[in-house]
């Protein structure tokens, strides 16, 4: 089966410095995939290349078998390819439910009639309300976005990035911020997301890697050190040197 999002030989120059060095990835469908590695890995640079927010010096990405490498950003996001967003300067003011609604209107392309009114707006507000109780967000419906805990927050960053029905969902240190009490939380909603939707996510928490993770790749240097499943990586003598030991003695 064609995977959901694939990169091939994807590698990224900063004049002498090569932040991504052939890269070549495959994510299944429905996968929760991490990416993990020490600071400066390329992991970021990984997330960037595959959005469209940098242009790779070679190599490609495909999302299904379409070849999407020199789309921008936003082309990307209508075929199915997006990125938790910051909430916290684009809609602190209006509450949870208007944000999710206000982004689906985006996504049907009725952003121009939206008057801060989730009345106006019957159809987006059911479907934002569904997408709220499904992140557990429904007692926050109403509440305003700046005033919700910041691991709320970052529920209703996902909340906006699933109103855009995507197929892959990219999610940059989901728990960076979070208490460690609300960050398994946050992952078990987002391990319970429908498996329609294929998750790549960069965390340094190795314990919420570990138990949540059912793919893990390894990066080093702008290159991947390995992949594998969990008990795999758990094992590997080099993760353990290069990344799992530093943690452990970080």
């Amino acid at each position: 089966m064609t995977p959901a999002l694939r990169t091939s030989g994807l590698s990224k120059d900063f004049g002498s410095f090569t932040a991504a060095s052939e890269v070549s990835l495959a994510f299944p469908h429905g996968v929760r995939h991490a990416l993990i590695g020490p600071n400066g890995a390329g992991k970021t640079t990984l997330i960037n290349l595959l959005t469209g927010v940098l242009a790779p010096t070679a190599g490609d990405v495909y999302l299904g078998e379409d070849r999407i490498t020199s789309l921008p950003q936003h082309q990307r996001v209508k075929l199915g390819m997006t990125r938790t967003f910051q909430i916290n300067t684009l809609f602190a003011g209006l509450t949870v439910l208007e944000s999710v609604t206000l982004a689906i209107c985006e996504r049907k392309g009725r952003a121009a009639v939206w008057h801060r009114t989730v009345a106006a707006q019957r159809d987006e507000a059911d479907e934002a309300l569904a997408l709220l109780r499904m992140l557990r967000l429904a007692p926050e419906a109403n509440t305003l976005t700046r005033n919700l805990p910041y691991g709320k927050q970052r529920l209703v960053e996902i909340a906006l990035a699933l109103a855009t029905k995507p197929r892959i969902l990219l999610l940059d240190e989901p728990a960076a911020g979070i208490p460690a009490s609300e960050s398994a939380e946050l992952f078990s909603v987002i391990a319970a997301l429908p498996r329609e939707v294929t998750i790549l996510f960069i965390e340094h928490d190795m314990e919420l890697v570990f138990r949540f993770a059912e793919r893990i790749t390894v990066l080093v240097g702008g290159k991947v050190l390995t992949e594998g499943a969990p008990p795999e990586i758990a094992a590997d003598p080099r993760v353990r040197e290069v990344y799992l030991g530093e943690a452990q003695h970080g």
